[in-house]
């Protein structure tokens, strides 16, 4: 047929124009290679993908679908659920249901932003059930029963009533203090990521916990350079004046958004963790070392062999030792690492004193006391 291909259905005959079958092939593919971009290592295209497959809408929902219910890396599927959060399709419910009992916290937490979509509809009982039964279970991390508890806040407040009564005990301080908010300060009041994209582009906000527990709710979907530009406002606003107290608030707060950014496995955060603890004569948040311990690279050994010989806190020694001892145990170094020589040289004795106080938690990993010649 010229330029026409012929179909039937039933008894009945019609013709589609060869240029809409072309069309459509063209729409497939273009959405096959944005599925493939949800799981790139590139921030930046994975959000380009996420923008224009939720402006595709349906027509995009089954492939990306696949995607969050597959075995892929936990950014590619917490990248496809955020994408099925835009497009507001009935037939994600499913397998976001599904994935709220996912290992990793960033696929849970997306997912429980497309149950959250559910709360109010005809699926609402299942919705709910599940969200409570995240919120309640205390062996889940406290970022995903946050997002859980946040979802159901959606409800009527005497729905939710007999639930946060009994989150009033709950272990986690976070778990109570957001069950015992008073209605102007729920979690409904402001969503996790766009209080994050304000603190990014914006500004910070006055109060430091506020977007602690925001980082805590949303950090592990969050853009990586969003949370890399909160870790750099927090930081001139530990160093504005007349700071006291407020400044001890600001440090944990980037502390919390470094440990985020290690978790993810972004080395972003590496150069402000050294500079921290370059300039720091006083203990830091513990956070800072964990994420140290799990980000930083043989350039940070310096700084923490430094704050180890001028530290006069025990327990501040062990921790920097237990830092100092993971990063060379997961990057691989030998005492013929430059690095350790540099620190060998600086601080005679420094690399018998840091494996000995680090042969706690770090021996374990295999770290302390076998640093190979």
């Amino acid at each position: 047929m010229d330029g026409r291909t012929q179909a039937r259905r039933g008894r009945h005959e019609f013709v589609i124009p060869d240029s809409a079958v072309a069309i459509k092939a063209s729409s497939s593919r273009q959405i096959d290679a944005l599925v493939t971009d949800l799981a790139s290592a590139d921030a930046v295209k994975r959000e380009a993908a996420i923008a224009r497959l939720t402006v595709l809408g349906p027509r995009a929902v089954e492939r990306v679908a696949a995607l969050a219910a597959s075995t892929a890396a936990g950014p590619a599927r917490s990248a496809a659920f955020r994408t099925l959060e835009g497009i507001a399709d009935p037939r994600a419910f499913e397998p976001a249901l599904q994935a709220l009992s996912d290992a990793d916290q960033g696929v849970a937490i997306a997912a429980i932003a497309v149950v959250r979509l559910f709360v109010l509809s005809a699926r609402a009982a299942a919705a709910v059930d599940r969200l409570t039964a995240v919120t309640l279970d205390r062996r889940r991390p406290e970022s995903v029963r946050l997002a859980a508890l946040q979802a159901l806040r959606d409800l009527e407040a005497a729905t939710i009533a007999p639930l946060l009564k009994s989150l009033s005990g709950d272990p986690s301080q976070a778990i109570r203090g957001a069950a015992a908010a008073p209605p102007a300060q729920r979690l409904t009041e402001r969503d996790p990521l766009d209080a994050l994209a304000q603190a990014a582009n914006e500004g910070l906000p006055d109060d430091p916990e506020a977007i602690r527990l925001a980082i805590v709710q949303a950090g592990g979907i969050a853009p990586l350079p969003q949370l890399l530009k909160i870790v750099e406002r927090v930081r001139d606003r530990e160093g504005a004046p007349a700071s006291g107290r407020r400044g001890d608030n600001w440090a944990t707060v980037r502390a919390s958004a470094h440990v985020v950014l290690a978790e993810r496995g972004s080395r972003l955060g590496v150069y402000d963790l050294r500079e921290s603890l370059e300039r720091s004569r006083t203990p830091l948040p513990v956070e800072f070392l964990t994420a140290l311990s799990l980000a930083g690279d043989a350039s940070c050994l310096e700084a923490i062999a430094r704050a180890h010989a001028e530290a006069g806190d025990t327990w501040w020694r062990d921790h920097l030792a237990r830092a100092f001892q993971a990063i060379v145990s997961r990057e691989r170094l030998t005492k013929r690492h430059a690095a350790l020589r540099r620190v060998e040289q600086r601080w005679p004795g420094a690399l018998e004193r840091l494996s000995v106080a680090g042969a706690g938690r770090a021996g374990k990993a295999g770290g302390a006391g076998n640093m190979k010649r």
